[in-house]
């Protein structure tokens, strides 16, 4: 028999591939999610939809820090408390996240949206580095912590950023100890990022 477009296998067969896109879910994995929201309509399904609707219209980046929120200027951006004098720079907002869920840094961020990659095609121009030195050269700006992944592409961002950002004077320090070779940052515990925030030193 063969199926009209509209046939519900159909659709559900659709939200299982668009599931396995996601990072950290294969076809199985996506499978076993879309049954249970199925098993669930009612109590998850239909409000996860809803939000996923909502979010997807009201989403939008930072325009001073390139972080993810409901309005132009995001929360962290906004917020009187935080130290204006202290900057920490990361790869993407999963980072960011990861590095709030520490609870232990206090200042602002800045958010590169990737690192130097030239046979991706990512240069200076295509990240947010000269948002970057844009933001330094308003002087209120003390330390900037490259909270780079320690990764080659990582690395090499951050001793580029330093380069340029040196003849600023300002103090330019990066994670230490607890941050391993190779490793991410979204990937780390909180108690290994905070290790890393206290111990940081002069890049």
């Amino acid at each position: 028999m063969t199926k009209r477009p509209g046939d519900t296998s159909q659709n559900i067969q659709l939200l299982i591939d668009l599931m396995a896109r996601l990072p950290g879910l294969g076809p199985r994995s996506a499978r076993r999610a879309v049954l249970m929201l199925l098993k669930k309509r009612a109590g998850l399904m239909a409000p996860l939809a809803q939000a996923m609707a909502e979010v997807a219209l009201s989403a939008q980046d930072c325009a001073t820090c390139g972080n993810i929120g409901t309005s132009d200027i995001c929360t962290i951006c906004t917020d009187p408390a935080r130290d204006n004098g202290t900057l920490c720079v990361v790869t993407d907002v999963a980072d960011l996240w990861a590095l709030e869920r520490s609870q232990l840094f206090k200042g602002r961020y800045h958010i590169l949206g990737g690192t130097l990659s030239p046979l991706d095609g990512l240069g200076p121009n295509e990240l947010r580095i000269p948002d970057l030195a844009k933001r330094i050269t308003q002087g209120e700006v003390r330390e900037v912590i490259l909270a780079l992944n320690a990764t080659v592409d990582g690395q090499t961002t951050a001793h580029y950023i330093a380069d340029i950002l040196r003849p600023s004077g300002v103090l330019i320090t990066s994670l230490a100890q607890g941050v391993p070779i190779g490793g991410e940052l979204d990937y780390l515990d909180d108690g290994t990022i905070g290790a890393a925030l206290r111990a940081r030193g002069n890049f």
